[in-house]
């Protein structure tokens, strides 16, 4: 099967700013691989919210629940390794409304799985800020609802 051609590749040479945030898995990567693709209502957004088809190019909308109110999330779908790679697109007030591009590596792990997330494209460090604190939360409970321990 052919790799689908990416519609329009975000250019992110004018917004540099970028972060890491990485995390041991208990769960497996095709668990984790779900989670990003077709599952964000069961670890992330607000149930009910979720539009997601887990294919490249494919428009993604959810929103999430913070302090009473709810914040919208869009993006669409750059590239997809099975249990490998989920990369994405990812637009929200907190980017600014711009688009930048969300990578999470998926890498089997004598534990479970590493993850690797990277977040590319912000305009300003008080943008990649937000997003820094942000992440390590948002991936702490990943690893409650879909890869906790047995």
């Amino acid at each position: 099967m052919e790799t689908p051609v990416i519609v329009a590749v975000p250019d992110l040479s004018s917004r540099p700013f970028r972060l890491v945030c990485e995390r041991i898995m208990a769960a497996k990567p095709e668990a984790l691989f779900l989670a990003w693709t077709e599952q964000f209502d069961r670890w992330f957004a607000a149930p009910g919210t979720v539009l997601m088809k887990g294919e490249v190019n494919a428009p993604f909308f959810f929103q999430t629940e913070f302090a009473g109110a709810r914040h919208p999330h869009y993006g669409r779908f750059l590239r997809l390794h099975r249990d490998r790679l989920v990369e994405i697109t990812w637009v929200t007030s907190a980017t600014n409304g711009a688009e930048t591009v969300v990578t999470v590596e998926l890498r089997p792990h004598k534990d479970g799985t590493q993850l690797r997330l990277t977040h590319a494209g912000f305009s300003d460090e008080q943008s990649k800020k937000r997003h820094e604190d942000a992440w390590p939360m948002v991936l702490a409970q990943l690893y409650e609802r879909v890869s906790r321990p047995a």
